[in-house]
């Protein structure tokens, strides 16, 4: 059975999240994002210990684009490891969730 999952993503700045966000849900891997920030980032980096602001998305996909998603992400992402955490949605409203699995199915070689 397919699970929607919630996925976390940071950039450096809103052009790069916005970039980011148009192509996951443009390419159908993410049923719908939210860009938040700037929020401060606390966080070791090759051993140092780093701040900066960065810009947080969150988007909704299935466990069956996951992959291509996270390919997706990278492939429009500066950063050398992204951050790029999925997080099983457990429960909600029915109706959106449908809605998440409609939005990112893959399409059939038919049409």
């Amino acid at each position: 059975m397919t699970q929607n999952l919630e996925i976390h993503v940071t950039t450096g700045n809103r052009e790069e999240a916005e970039k980011v966000v148009q192509a996951a849900v443009e390419g159908r891997l993410a049923a719908c994002a939210q860009i938040s920030g700037p929020i401060t980032s606390t966080y070791w980096w090759q051993g140092k210990l780093e701040r900066d602001e960065e810009f947080f998305i969150v988007m909704k996909t299935t466990d069956e684009r996951l992959d291509a998603l996270v390919a997706n992400i990278k492939a429009n992402h500066s950063y050398d490891t992204p951050e790029i955490v999925a997080v099983p949605i457990v429960g909600g409203l029915g109706d959106y969730l449908t809605w998440i699995k409609a939005e990112t199915e893959v399409p059939s070689s038919g049409d």
